[in-house]
């Protein structure tokens, strides 16, 4: 059986990983903080993500795991495909807020779903913990992608 207090440290894990503050730098939300489109769609070489390509990444695996611990059918995610998705050239700056929105409201929605928990099983906590892990792991990448820019 979990516990309100059990409950309330997952959703502060998942929040420092996302947009709260936290020991370790810069979390996902913070680590495209004022990135214009331009600089979002930048290709570090030919063939490698960006940091764009990244964000929808991360949205859509937030995505899965509120799909997996709602028990929610596949293809609902708002996008077609899975995993990785070709982001627009054309450094549209409406497209890259949109996908930002996205990002933000996969996250409250995986947020959601860990709050009404009133039991969390074993795999449960390691989805709710690997969610936030992988949000760190981008925000890391991310970071080091900017460096990596002119």
């Amino acid at each position: 059986m979990s516990s309100d207090a059990d409950i309330r440290h997952l959703l502060a894990i998942l929040d420092q990983a996302y947009d709260k503050r936290s020991w370790h730098g810069a979390n996902l939300r913070g680590s495209i903080r004022g990135l214009s489109a331009r600089q979002a769609s930048r290709r570090p070489r030919p063939g490698r993500h960006n940091i764009w390509e990244i964000v929808v990444h991360a949205a859509y695996w937030k995505y899965v795991a509120w799909r997996r611990l709602t028990g929610q059918p596949r293809g609902s995610f708002p996008l077609e495909g899975s995993n990785w998705f070709k982001r627009p050239e054309s450094e549209s700056e409406r497209a890259w807020r949109a996908d930002i929105a996205l990002l933000g409201h996969m996250h409250r929605s995986l947020r959601a779903a860990v709050a009404k928990r009133r039991h969390l099983r074993p795999r449960d906590r390691f989805l709710i913990s690997g969610a936030a892990a992988h949000d760190v792991y981008h925000a890391g990448q991310i970071q080091l992608l900017k460096k990596l820019q002119p």
